[in-house]
């Protein structure tokens, strides 16, 4: 069983009907007790850093969802799940932590001619070839981007895949248990459906 965390973040219905897609089992929730008992947990939605940790310290999952990471669960973060992960965000206009599962901030695209803010459509990858998430997905494979907000993460390492948009990007990480990415897998065709399956396979 899959759980979804359920903090009022939009584009969560797409992730679920595309794990059902799958075969498996989703639930969303926001109850621990399914956290703790579920086999994945990913952490999806659209929308604000701030406002997305403000609601998840308001349904009190802030702590339990640390916790939950590093006891080992396989835990998956998309676009601004992804960027909750980290540490801060330029977003955030009162310097408001993240999850800080990883280390790394966001940032704001810089304003550049030609380009639009936010970056929204296909874009190619740029995979490191141990990846588990990639496994059997071909490098300058295709995947489809809503954001404005880019990562740099700390650690070199944790880089899973890399983009470019006005510059480059940190597209995608895993580090242990912690797998996440800036695109949105469920809305990138059969190689996006590949990648949310290596991720419920691990």
């Amino acid at each position: 069983m899959i759980a979804l965390v359920d903090y009022d973040a939009g584009n969560v219905r797409s992730v679920e009907k595309a794990i059902e897609h799958l075969g498996e089992k989703a639930v969303l929730t926001r109850d621990v007790s399914v956290f703790r008992e579920a086999d994945h947990i990913i952490l999806p939605g659209v929308g604000a850093f701030e406002d997305a940790m403000g609601r998840l310290d308001h349904y009190g999952l802030t702590e339990p969802l640390r916790e939950i990471a590093a006891e080992g669960r396989p835990f998956m973060g998309i676009c601004l799940g992804m960027q909750l992960f980290f540490e801060r965000s330029e977003e955030s206009e009162h310097d408001v932590e993240g999850l800080s599962l990883l280390p790394g901030r966001l940032f704001r695209f810089p304003d550049t001619a030609g380009y639009k803010i936010p970056q929204i459509g296909w874009n190619a990858l740029h995979i490191r070839p141990e990846s588990k998430l990639f496994a059997g997905i071909p490098d300058g494979t295709f995947v489809y981007f809503v954001h404005s907000y880019y990562l740099q993460a700390e650690r070199e390492e944790d880089v899973a895949a890399t983009a470019e948009y006005m510059i480059p990007f940190h597209a995608a990480v895993e580090h242990g248990n912690i797998f996440a990415t800036q695109f949105h897998p469920e809305k990138s065709g059969e190689w996006g459906l590949k990648i949310l399956k290596n991720f419920i396979s691990i």
